[in-house]
């Protein structure tokens, strides 16, 4: 009787392991070969791992809101900060072509909108093709949203453009603006997924300078490399005179002192100047005379200006102004750009102008409406009157509400026009957690924003689009 049980259970036991075996294989098959590199993700780091791509509860590609929830405070909001009377009605969808786990997918450069349409870019965040797996190399997007027909389409797929063999080294971020030239062109450079994937090893000459034409398609390379074995975080395209300005860091070094500036002259494809001492992350470009505005290094709590004057040439000039620069507006037209520090626990971030036509800055205080402070987009309105930003650039904007702030340069007041904490992840499971790239219409009604948002339980895993329809009352003049 003891024998006959024991070979009971060890024919149970065998088809347990069959059993167990074909549910592995099965499990495999349904991940497919990707999937190891994939773990490593923050995404799925998560205890309960989201899924590619995103998707809006339901089934839908596109929602609209317009809440009273938009205008409840967080806690942390000053008592001298102003909260809108009406909510605005608030248009959110998921970026296609995150089908797979980034580390993490993000957005990173600013955008714009022209002729009507909003123009952004994503990225994966990754930088090297693994064993032929491409899902493992670096990619970066750039799409267009048409608000008439609420539709995204993809412009540029950044690997295909550049084509690179498996094993080489290819950017999964757009880290500096976005811009359209006067020629119609698009204008866009690359930057690093990681500091380790800009060796020899990989094959890495610097990175690229790369436009897209809207109208025909077609998408090519400008500049490989402008400045050899850097690359661009930091960028801003004079439209007219069609020179793309940049602020390089050395390929696989932090290292501050290489940061170099530089000027190319897109349309005959070749540079006009070189040197040291460029800017981390943001220059000002002042429209009326092309001239260009930085702070060194990574100066952007306060700094003394530069300034290149592309009609003279040469290396950029120190002007006797000081001012804090991360990110700055366009010129308005009353002839002032406004910028933010980038602030730190011993000097918090401050909101400035600058006179375009007598170089004078001046500190307009606090942009703060709680206690995140970092903000790396703004956008003046067309009127000059209403600049918007969003603190808590880099996450944690969730932490005072997510808010959308209005600043008015006339009664020097802040006002948060919607709060999108907790709403979207109570709604849709959608943490709204900072930016790096919003733009308002022509007409200073809608602000398209470009979010980092979490699905999981720490981390952001993916980008959405918010167009953020202002209530006419306000933005009165």
């Amino acid at each position: 009787m003891k024998y006959i049980l024991t070979t009971r259970h060890c024919v149970l036991l065998a088809l347990a392991f069959v059993v167990a075996g074909q549910a592995a294989e099965k499990r495999a098959i349904e991940k497919g070969p990707a999937q190891k590199s994939r773990r490593t993700t923050p995404a799925a780091a998560d205890k309960n791992p989201v899924s590619f791509p995103p998707r809006i509860p339901g089934g839908r590609t596109m929602v609209t809101d317009a809440s009273s929830e938009f205008l409840k405070p967080s806690k942390t909001i000053k008592p001298d900060v102003l909260i809108a009377k009406t909510p605005p009605t608030i248009d959110f969808m998921f970026f296609p072509a995150q089908d797979y786990p980034g580390k993490p997918w993000s957005n990173w450069g600013d955008s714009l909108v022209v002729n009507g349409k909003y123009y952004a870019t994503i990225g994966d965040h990754l930088a090297l093709g693994s064993k032929g797996d491409l899902n493992n190399s670096g990619n970066a997007f750039v799409f267009e949203y048409d608000p008439a027909t609420k539709r995204m389409r993809q412009l540029v797929e950044v690997r295909k453009v550049l084509n690179q063999p498996v094993g080489h080294y290819t950017p999964g971020k757009i880290h500096g603006r976005l811009d359209m030239g006067s020629d119609g062109w698009l204008y866009f450079s690359t930057h690093r997924g990681s500091a380790s994937a800009t060796k020899d090893e990989f094959h890495y000459r610097g990175d690229w300078i790369i436009r897209h034409h809207p109208g025909t398609g077609a998408s090519e390379v400008v500049a490989v490399g402008p400045v050899p074995k850097h690359c661009i975080p930091c960028s801003v395209l004079d439209p007219q005179r069609l020179i793309f300005y940049g602020g390089t860091a050395a390929g696989e070094t932090d290292d501050e002192s290489a940061i170099r500036f530089f000027a190319y002259d897109v349309k005959n494809r070749k540079l006009l100047y070189s040197g040291p001492d460029g800017p981390a992350r943001c220059m000002i470009f002042v429209r009326s005379t092309g001239k260009i505005y930085y702070t060194p290094g990574n100066k952007e709590m306060l700094g003394t200006l530069l300034c290149y004057d592309p009609a003279k040439g040469g290396p950029p000039v120190p002007t006797r102004t000081r001012i804090g620069l991360r990110a700055a507006t366009e010129e308005t037209p009353q002839g002032y750009v406004y910028t933010v520090s980038k602030g730190s626990k011993e000097s918090p971030a401050t909101l400035w102008s600058f006179n375009t036509r007598t170089e004078e800055a001046v500190n307009l205080g606090d942009p703060a409406v709680g206690k995140q402070e970092y903000i790396t987009t703004m956008d003046a309105d067309p009127t000059g009157r209403y600049v918007y930003y969003m603190p808590g650039a880099h996450g944690h904007s969730e932490d005072d509400g997510t808010p959308v702030v209005q600043y008015d340069v006339k009664t020097k007041r802040r006002k948060v026009i919607a709060f999108l904490s907790p709403y979207y992840k109570e709604k849709y499971g959608c943490t709204l957690t900072g930016t790096f790239s919003a733009a308002l219409d022509a007409k200073g009604e809608t602000l398209y924003v470009s979010w980092n948002v979490v699905r999981g339980e720490k981390n952001w895993d993916s980008v959405a689009l918010t167009a953020i329809h202002i209530p006419p009352s306000e933005r009165q003049l």
